[in-house]
């Protein structure tokens, strides 16, 4: 028998048996180890030799050769020159990704009919059972389309936020979804949440419509007492709309992703070390404390009991909205990163945020049959500085492509527009100019943003461009776009004096 696959030397049939009782496990378990160890040692020699030399962990390179038991000989060795020198400087997931984009460029046509097989299973199931009025629905779909469906699924929970409705971010979501089988009632509640209206009576009603119009008026007022309802230079207004203007400076909806994780059964410090929160944080998921500052993760997690009277105050709002038209409101926002041969020649692997390694024949499913536009490329080799501490909007972006990963020690969260940017340095109000920018910040997840500060570990940007990461136990880190690398030797300095460290917020 071959196992391992093809360029593995064959074994006796029963081999496995008797070496899975030895070591305690099953025949099939015990086959599937002879396997990854063969290949390793026979189709993917430099990725075994890094596990000779103790520098990469065996259960990872087994994972590594597991994904490539269907490849040819020749296209393992593609994939075993790509990877054999991150197998232990990424994460799992991380190490996940790139093994899969080395298997697409290995063989590009074998990963063309999988995507072909992969297609063929497309199809969209709603469950059968029907627990308490609630039902599931499972949804297998191009890659661009959910996340075109989630983008118009989270704008409409956006938009009835704004409309008044005080459920969480989850309930709204789900409710956006019955909203979507009525597409021009969606529509009006796009339009009316992105101008921030929501329709009243005609003033022929009736004296109760009067009184509304009078509470719109006033609570107008306020806003306008605020300053929040003042036009911003170069701002496009909202078209007129029959109605008061609760807020006319709402930020154009641009969302890619959920803002909001499964609920918790704990509180974000509690949960922090334990295998549950080990676990999103390997995910790469957005965790209630990594949502940013200015929303506090206890205002989307916990339902507000507001009563009847206020969602059916809501619910006539909305169903006033009928009738209401405007243009597309929602918009997805995605990042692709290709080479200029593929870019050229149509043929290569891209890296989708937020869905990983895709081949280059597939980005026009991607992109979809709706209008779309390219931003111009943006300058990694430029450096942004300003002098407030606020982060403008083209910084953010440049840090988000430049670091697609948090920079935290084996960190594994996709670098968002919302990721915390924190400066490496402590910002000082009366320092230096220009001590926001490039090169002084880094993103973090919210927990990692709360070590570094909170936690007495130090980092420091090294001469390479990257960084050195020291833990309060003296432990060294050095992380950079191949991603982390002990350099403390295994001997780390007694850093307990370093309890009163710097440990202001960044």
């Amino acid at each position: 028998m071959v196992y391992g696959g093809v360029g593995c030397p064959a074994i006796a049939e029963f081999a496995p048996a008797e070496f899975g009782a030895m070591v305690g496990t099953s025949a099939g378990s015990a086959a599937a180890y002879i396997g990854q160890a063969l290949a390793l040692r026979h189709r993917l020699p430099r990725i075994w030799a890094t596990v000779l030399n103790g520098e990469a962990t065996p259960w990872k390179a087994c994972k590594v050769a597991t994904a490539c038991l269907d490849l040819s000989e020749e296209a393992a060795a593609i994939v075993d020159e790509q990877v054999a020198g991150l197998v232990d400087t990424v994460t799992p997931v991380r190490l996940g990704k790139i093994v899969t984009a080395a298997r697409y460029r290995a063989d590009q046509d074998a990963a063309r009919s999988a995507a072909e097989r992969k297609a063929r299973e497309r199809g969209v199931y709603v469950g059968r059972a029907d627990d308490h009025g609630t039902k599931s629905v499972w949804i297998l779909a191009a890659t661009g389309d959910v996340l075109r469906f989630d983008a118009t699924i989270d704008a409409l929970a956006e938009a009835l936020k704004t409309l008044g409705d005080p459920d969480p971010v989850r309930l709204r979501r789900a409710r956006a979804l019955g909203i979507l089988a009525d597409p021009a009632h969606a529509q009006a509640i796009l339009t009316a949440g992105r101008a921030g209206v929501v329709a009243q009576p005609a003033a022929s009603d009736s004296a109760t419509a009067a009184a509304n119009s009078a509470t719109a008026a006033a609570n107008s007022g306020t806003a306008a007492g605020d300053g929040a309802t003042a036009a911003q230079p170069g701002s496009v207004q909202p078209d007129p709309v029959q109605g008061s203007a609760l807020r006319a400076d709402l930020p154009q909806l641009e969302l890619v992703q959920p803002r909001e994780a499964p609920p918790q059964s704990a509180a974000p410090d509690a949960a922090v070390g334990t295998a549950a929160a080990g676990a999103a944080g390997e995910a790469g998921g957005v965790e209630p404390w990594d949502i940013p500052a200015d929303t506090p993760a206890t205002a989307e997690q916990t339902p507000v009991d507001s009563g009847v009277p206020t969602r059916q105050v809501v619910n006539a709002d909305l169903a006033q909205l009928d009738g209401i038209t405007g243009s597309r409101t929602s918009r997805t926002t995605i990042y692709v990163h290709l080479t200029d041969h593929t870019l050229a020649t149509g043929h290569g692997v891209a890296r989708v945020e937020g869905a990983g390694p895709l081949l280059a024949t597939q980005l026009t499913e991607l992109i979809g049959h709706r209008p779309y536009s390219v931003r111009p490329v943006i300058d990694l080799n430029d450096t942004i500085s300003v002098d407030a501490y606020e982060i403008p909007r083209r910084l953010r972006e440049q840090l988000k492509l430049i670091h697609p990963i948090e920079q935290f020690p084996y960190g594994t969260a996709e670098t968002t527009l919302a990721t915390d940017l924190d400066h490496i340095q402590p910002y000082d109000p009366h320092g230096p100019p220009g001590q926001t920018g490039t090169t002084k910040l880094i993103p973090l997840r919210r927990y990692s943003h709360r070590v570094k500060t909170h936690g007495r570990w130090k980092v420091s940007r090294v001469t390479d461009g990257a960084l050195e990461w020291t833990s309060p136990h003296g432990f060294t880190f050095h992380v950079d776009h191949t991603g982390t690398r002990r350099t403390d030797n295994a001997h780390p300095r007694d850093a307990d004096a370093d309890a009163d460290a710097d440990a202001r917020p960044g």
